[in-house]
């Protein structure tokens, strides 16, 4: 059997978002994957392993440093925003999580003046049920 995928869900703030997707991606696969949560500030990171994650981290540098390695980067669309969060995210994170090799799942929440034409309105859990159900299918 191969290497576990690891996957990076990424937050900041409270780490609300990342918190409910690491509980359902851990429910779902439980230890077949390594979830990885990197937290632009610390609160937003011990949320984010109070729900599981295997490891976590937090600030630029980590953010930086860690989406490199990964196989799948998941967050809110705010994180390829340079300033977004309230200013949580650095442009050096914003390009890092940009130019990484990994897919991508974003989920259409920001707080940041921003429209998403063509995307429904759900609630974060239905988005994070949508993200397991259409976007993870291939672990």
């Amino acid at each position: 059997m191969g290497a576990k995928k690891k996957i990076c869900v990424i937050d900041g703030q409270g780490g609300g978002i990342g918190s409910a997707i690491i509980k359902k991606l851990k429910e779902r696969f439980e230890e077949r994957i390594e979830v990885l949560a990197l937290g632009t500030n610390a609160i937003a990171t011990a949320q984010m392993l109070k729900a599981k994650a295997n490891k976590g981290a937090s600030g630029s540098n980590a953010i930086i440093q860690t989406v490199q390695k990964a196989d799948v980067i998941i967050g809110p669309v705010g994180i390829i925003m340079p300033h977004a969060m309230m200013g949580e995210v650095t442009l050096l994170m914003a390009e890092a999580v940009c130019s990484a090799e990994a897919k991508k799942i974003l989920l259409p929440l920001t707080q940041e003046n921003l429209e998403i034409v063509g995307v429904s309105r759900l609630p974060l859990p239905q988005l994070v049920d949508e993200l397991l159900d259409k976007h993870l299918f291939f672990l």
